[in-house]
């Protein structure tokens, strides 16, 4: 085998999809978050719509980089960037997440956990955006898009779901106040949001759930969000009560409802996407343009 086609087949090879992909939106998302914030401080604007322009900013430049490199790669349509899928799943998502917020907020109440102290001004909604939707881009691309996307491929839905979910958990433990709560993004981030995109075949829906769950965890209920610090809400609550109900300094998504909500979310998704034929089989071969298998 020559040189030429070794070199072929390392670079269209699986890990080499994933590595590439990942690298070139840390880069992209990263370049563009540093050199926008430089230049939107010299300005007179307000620090929270810098963050918000800057959030968006970069958020899009992800997008865009993902499809550029994805459609010359893999020689496709992105159809999981789709206006259809858009239009279709982005209501859908944003509805999703935050209902099954609501309801994990609504059980710490139940248990007189849950007190609100203060409603803030509409415009304290705005600071929140920020987080809230260029995390759900950036790591919606990363996981659903790169990572999940193409182990699906080869290794089928269910076996991506464990290594991706496992990962995504994993990553979330070092986050301040964890302890064992990163296990429940397991199943609430991990799981949901891969059967969010295979059930829709789109990474609007996830990216909207994810975005919707923080942004009304945060900016509505006033709660933290994996154990980070509360920016400007728009209530003051006070949550008080067990670990297990509350979620502790976590926030509410390290609680037992919240995993238990979104587990049958999932599960519900996943029952759909199994009759609509949408789940991919274990170690699937099917050749691509460029090469085949997992290393390969």
């Amino acid at each position: 085998m020559s040189i030429k086609k070794i070199c072929k087949i390392i670079l269209y090879s699986t890990l080499a999809k994933i590595f590439l992909g990942i690298a070139l939106i840390i880069l992209s998302f990263g370049t563009v978050n540093f050199v926008l914030s430089e230049l939107l401080n010299l300005t007179s604007l307000n620090k929270d719509i810098t963050k918000l322009i800057t959030g968006i900013c970069s958020s899009a430049v992800s997008l865009l980089s993902y499809w550029f490199l994805y459609r010359i790669y893999e020689k496709r349509k992105i159809t999981e960037l789709s206006k259809d899928g858009f239009v279709k799943y982005v209501p859908l998502g944003i509805g999703l997440g935050a209902l099954l917020q609501s309801l994990t907020v609504f059980v710490i109440h139940l248990f007189n956990g849950y007190t609100i102290e203060k409603i803030n001004p509409v415009f304290f909604l705005i600071p929140p955006l920020t987080m809230a939707l260029s995390s759900a881009v950036f790591e919606e691309i990363l996981f659903r898009g790169i990572f999940f996307r193409i182990v699906e491929d080869r290794l089928g839905s269910y076996a991506s779901i464990i290594i991706s979910s496992s990962v995504f958990g994993a990553m979330h433990l070092g986050n301040p106040n964890s302890s064992l709560a990163g296990i429940a993004l397991v199943v609430q981030a991990g799981l949901l949001l891969a059967a969010s995109y295979i059930f829709s075949r789109n990474l609007w829906f996830p990216i909207a759930i994810h975005f919707s769950w923080n942004y009304t965890q945060s900016a509505i209920f006033g709660a933290n969000v994996s154990g980070h610090e509360l920016s400007k809400t728009l209530i003051n609550s006070e949550i008080k009560g067990p670990a297990w109900i509350t979620g502790g300094e976590f926030g509410p998504e390290g609680s037992l409802q919240s995993t238990f909500f979104c587990l049958i979310a999932s599960v519900i998704l996943l029952v759909l996407s199994h009759r609509k034929g949408k789940i991919k089989k274990f170690l699937n071969r099917t050749k691509d343009t460029q090469g085949e298998g997992f290393l390969t």
